[in-house]
Formats: structure tokens, sequence, C-alpha cells
């Protein structure tokens, strides 16, 4: 089975996005920060909500690529946060989308992993 960790605390907007991943075969897993979580073998994807992580985008991309470098890393945050959406792609995540854009293509967001 496909692996997915989700690295945020607003559960509402998490359960529409395990949703999404449980229907597309992921396992989801989800955690507050990337160092209160183990990274599973086979890790496939991880998002990261920039709005409620308590990590750097530097530090969970860093510490992603190191412990699983396969994993593609996708970070979603409000549109008016436009500095930590640009602080997510210079740190190296695959893919950066404001929370509406996130919302609307949840469906692709797994079937592209």
């Amino acid at each position: 089975m496909s692996k997915a960790l989700l690295l945020s605390t607003d559960l509402f907007f998490a359960s529409r996005i395990k949703s999404a991943a449980v229907e597309a075969g992921y396992e989801m897993s989800m955690g507050k920060s990337i160092e209160k979580v183990t990274l599973k073998e086979g890790l496939q994807v991880v998002i990261v909500d920039l709005s409620t992580t308590g990590s750097t985008v530097e530090a969970i991309a860093q510490h992603v690529r190191e412990q699983a470098p396969s994993a593609r890393l996708v970070a979603f945050g409000p549109h008016v946060q436009t500095g930590r959406l640009a602080a997510a792609r210079e740190a190296g995540f695959d893919v950066v989308l404001t929370r509406g854009q996130l919302d609307h293509g949840l469906g692709q967001l797994f079937s592209e992993a």
C-alpha cells in the first residue's frame, strides 16, 4: 500500500486530505512536526500545511530528503502567506499550492505521486 504523511494541526482540512488519500489507495499518517514522526519505509508523499507546522520548511525538506529521498514533497498554505509559499519553493518542495488550489485538486494530488 502507498504511504503518505500529513503535517498539520488543522483537523477539519486534514480529514478532507485523508479521505482523498484513502480513496486513492494510500495509508495516511499525521503529525504536527517532522521531528515528532517516524518516516515509514515506502513513504511516497509528504504534505505540509505551512500555516500550522512548527518546523521550518528548510528543516522539513532536509529531513524528508535524508530519510525518504524518493518522497514527493507538497506544501500548501493560505494565498496571503506568499513568503511561506516562496520559502517552500526555495527549500525544494516538489509542489507548492495555495489552500484553495489544494482543495480543488485533492483528487489529482495522489494520482500524480
